[in-house]
This record gives structure tokens, C-alpha cells and sequence, in this order.
């Protein structure tokens, strides 16, 4: 065997052992409370169509809802993994290990991806007894469905680790570096109201980013064709989707190796005690 395959195969190790761990954690619990809040908006749109259609809003407001959770998972999530260890000295010890950034990213991308999955079970499992359309996406609809959140997942999970790498300090990645900029992005992506009523400037803009052809290729997954009314062209676009959530997947990964290296050099012991005293400071 290999160094190098043998660092994948103890990420694979570690991101699964980390993975265990925060399933009881403050932050897992934080995630399952978002989405108890999710299925209690989905329970009161039940009732509610989507406009010309005898879709319901549960039935597209549940697959926007999933790609979101990856997009956030992937961009927010990594970011913030990579600050904490930043912070912790994690990074550190995986710089000093032959191949060690190798199985650190592999770690990293496996704990995320089922952080992720955890958050979008918890919210699909109820859907499917409150949502009745999801009973008519038939094979077809679930394969699309795991490809796109897939897809996704290798789109986004890298610009996560590349935001976090280039945050001046470990503080500022999880929030003004990266969940602010998410965030308003997200509320024009057509998340939680069809894009096509926004105005056309910011359709453009939306259509940049892979959170909107996340939300839309879900949405093709679980809802009949009939929904690709309320979107734009009146059509569920799946080359395109392909083609976006591809081009930002593609560059992701040529890039976020090379930008944390960058990153990873930086580090040292001298750096971490600097960062330390300065939080004490700003403590006291």
C-alpha cells in the first residue's frame, strides 16, 4: 500500500470517528432543532398550491430545503471545520505527517458529507408522510435526486475549504467570510420563492451560484413536470444544472488542494500562540 493511499483510508477513518462524535454534540443538536423547524413550515403548507398548479407548497418548498442543506453544509461546514482546527492545532499535526493534508481533507470531506446527509434525512423521512407528491418522483426522480445532492456536495465542499483557507483569522471564516455571503445569495437563489417573480437582474446573478441549480435540480427530482411552470423557461433545465453545479465542482477541486497547502504553510506553533493571546485579550 501506498502513503498516499494509506492517508485517504485514514481520513476515511477519522472523518467517519469525527463524524460519531459530533452526532451527540451541540452542534448536531442545532442542526436537528433547524430542521424540526423545517417539517413544522412544511406541515402548514400542506394545504397551500403553488400557483397554476395542483402542486403543493410542501412539495416545493422540501426539495429546495435539501439543496440548501448541502449548500450550506458544503460551503459553511468545511469553513468551519477548518477553522476549529485551525484553532486547535489539528492542521498543525497534519502538516507535520507525510501526506498528512492528504488524509485531513479526505477526513474533512467525510465527516461534512454525512453531517449533511444526517441534516437532510431528518427532514426527508418526515416529508415523505406529510409530503404526497414525493410518492410519485418513482425511481427515475430518487437517481436524479442523488446525483444532483452528490454533485453538489463536490461543488460546494471545496469553496468551503478554500473560503476558510483564505479568512485572515479562524474567526472570521464561519460568518462575516462565509455564512453571510451564503445567506444572501440564498435568499435570491428561488429557495423559498419561486426566482422567476424576482426581478431579471437578480435572476443573473442567482444563476452564478450552484445554490439556485441545487434548489432546481431537486426540485425536478421530487416534483411532476407540471411545477416547471413556476420556474424560468418553464423548464427544469437539467444539462444546465449539470453543466454549473460541474463547472463549480471542477474548479473547486483544482484549486482548494493548492490554496490550503498555501495555508497549511503558514501555520506553526508561533502563529497559534499569537492567535491565542489575542482571543485571551479580546476575553478580557
Amino acid at each position: 500500500m501506498n502513503t498516499t493511499t494509506h492517508a485517504v483510508r485514514v481520513g476515511v477513518s477519522r472523518g467517519w470517528h469525527e463524524f460519531r462524535q459530533t452526532l451527540a454534540s451541540a452542534d448536531q443538536m442545532f442542526n436537528v432543532l433547524i430542521a424540526v423547524v423545517f417539517v413544522t413550515v412544511l406541515v402548514f403548507q400542506r394545504e397551500a398550491k403553488l400557483e397554476d398548479t395542483d402542486v403543493s407548497l410542501a412539495a416545493v418548498t422540501l426539495p429546495s430545503m435539501l439543496g440548501m442543506l448541502v449548500a450550506f453544509g458544503g460551503f459553511a461546514g468545511a469553513s468551519s471545520q477548518l477553522s476549529t482546527n485551525r484553532e486547535d492545532g489539528t492542521l498543525l499535526r497534519a502538516k507535520a505527517v507525510p501526506h498528512g493534508m492528504i488524509g485531513y481533507l479526505v477526513g474533512r470531506v467525510v465527516q461534512v458529507s454525512l453531517d449533511t446527509i444526517v441534516s437532510m434525512l431528518i427532514i426527508l423521512i418526515p416529508g415523505l408522510f406529510l409530503v404526497h407528491e414525493l410518492s410519485e418522483a418513482g425511481v427515475t426522480g430518487w437517481l436524479t435526486l442523488v446525483w444532483v445532492l452528490a454533485l453538489g456536495l463536490l461543488a460546494t465542499l471545496p469553496w468551503g475549504v478554500i473560503m476558510g483557507s483564505l479568512a485572515k483569522s479562524p474567526q472570521a471564516s464561519p460568518f462575516g467570510f462565509t455564512m453571510l455571503p451564503i445567506m444572501a445569495i440564498t435568499g435570491i437563489s428561488g429557495i423559498f420563492y419561486p426566482i422567476s417573480g424576482l426581478p431579471d437582474w437578480l435572476q443573473v446573478i442567482a444563476q452564478i451560484f450552484p445554490i439556485y441549480w441545487l434548489g432546481l435540480g431537486t426540485r425536478s427530482a421530487l416534483l411532476p413536470d407540471s411545477a416547471a411552470t413556476a420556474e424560468i423557461g418553464d423548464s427544469w433545465r437539467h444539462l444546465e444544472t449539470l453543466g454549473v453545479i460541474g463547472a463549480w465542482a471542477v474548479v473547486g477541486l483544482l484549486l482548494a488542494p493548492t490554496i490550503l497547502r498555501r495555508m497549511a504553510r503558514r501555520e506553526s506553533g508561533s502563529v497559534m500562540e499569537q492567535r491565542r493571546q489575542q482571543a485571551m485579550q479580546r476575553v478580557g
